[in-house]
């Protein structure tokens, strides 16, 4: 049996590794902000409503209920509650977190493929090496972000459910990982990459 370690070729790497990856950060992208503009959306349409509503003068009752006072109640609850997620999941940050990512590997896919940039005078296998860092190097750099995106988040509502609870720094503790941060190409958990349809 041969000694030799075995290596993954640039088109290897490319199909398996650097396609899921790009694959899972546009998606991951378009669902963040999809989130992030719905949330706008209601919490703009939902501010405009109630101050029109409130100077309606006529004042209908659905059994014994003022119906504005109840819709003007519910409009503005759903504005507080949107407000509040995106306060406490930054949709905005995740969708630009991702979709940077996403276009940043793929700019050093067209530099090393092409031969330009720094990949210009290198030979095949310094050029395929240092392609291979830089990808895991951003990849690496998102994980991290998101990462302290969700401690945020985790403690944002712990602190809401206990005022009193103490809460550590994110850089010092990942409370926990969250199922939406597992990315391709996962081989140290031996689990194939899943993303959530849109």
């Amino acid at each position: 049996m041969s000694d030799t370690p075995l290596r993954m070729n640039a088109d290897q790497y490319v199909s398996e590794r650097f396609n899921q990856y790009q694959d899972w950060y546009d998606k991951k992208a378009v669902k963040m902000k999809s989130n992030y503009l719905r949330m706008r959306v209601l919490s703009v349409i939902g501010g405009a409503l109630v101050p029109a509503l409130i100077n309606i003068p006529y004042h209908p009752r659905l059994v014994g209920v003022p119906v504005i006072q109840a819709v003007v109640t519910v409009i503005s609850l759903s504005v507080v509650i949107s407000v509040s997620l995106e306060t406490v999941y930054h949709y905005r940050e995740q969708w630009k977190n991702y979709r940077s990512t996403e276009q940043l590997i793929v700019h050093e896919k067209y530099l090393f493929q092409t031969r330009v940039g720094r990949y210009r005078d290198l030979s095949q296998d310094d050029a395929f090496r240092v392609f291979v860092e830089r990808i895991e190097d951003a990849v690496a750099a998102e994980n991290a972000a998101t990462l302290n995106t969700m401690t945020t988040a985790s403690e944002t509502l712990a602190s809401w459910s206990s005022p009193t609870a103490r809460t550590e720094s994110p850089s010092s503790e990942y409370p926990f990982r969250h199922d939406s941060l597992q990315k391709p190409g996962a081989e140290r958990t031996g689990e194939k990459p899943t993303d959530e349809s849109d």
